[in-house]
């Protein structure tokens, strides 16, 4: 992860779970976990160079296990 969360996620959506989950089994592999989602939510971010960008972050999620894989998807500003 090149960036930091400055502020909190919000506007929080579902994109994808269960099989919809292209990377499931690296998942399961890696962290453990059965009902991962993919989600995306909106927060302001510190890169690495200092700069504070408000951007669309994705990432997966299960019970238990947390956030994991966190990027950037697209900067909104």
């Amino acid at each position: 992860m090149d960036f930091e969360l400055v502020t909190e996620l919000s506007q929080i959506e579902i994109i994808a779970r269960g099989t919809g989950i292209r990377e499931l089994d690296r998942l399961r592999t890696m962290y453990g976990g059965r009902n991962w989602r993919k989600l995306k939510g909106r927060a302001r971010v510190r890169l690495k160079n200092g700069q504070i960008r408000y951007a669309e972050v994705h990432w997966y999620e299960a019970h238990g296990i947390g956030r994991r894989k966190l990027k950037i998807a697209c900067y909104l500003d």
